[in-house]
């Protein structure tokens, strides 16, 4: 079963879309193709970043005035 796709409007810089309809020329993909593959990049990035953000959560934090502080104290700075 084929899924069904949505329609949506997109307004690009004129020269990203000139460079996008290169790229899909030189690739034999469609425009959309190329960005609905630019976009789950995009997010599947985000989700790996959350998972890195909440591996460190346990992490002790430390304010910037004190790292700061603690520069100077160590003549970091």
């Amino acid at each position: 079963m084929t899924k069904a796709l949505k329609r949506s409007t997109v307004y690009f810089d004129p020269q990203l879309h000139a460079a996008l309809r290169l790229k899909a020329a030189h690739t034999n993909r469609s425009l959309s193709e190329i960005v609905n593959d630019a976009v789950r990049e995009a997010l599947a990035e985000d989700q790996e970043d959350l998972a890195a953000f909440k591996e460190r959560l346990p992490e002790p934090t430390i304010s910037y005035e004190a790292l700061l502080d603690d520069l100077k104290m160590h003549g970091k700075i």
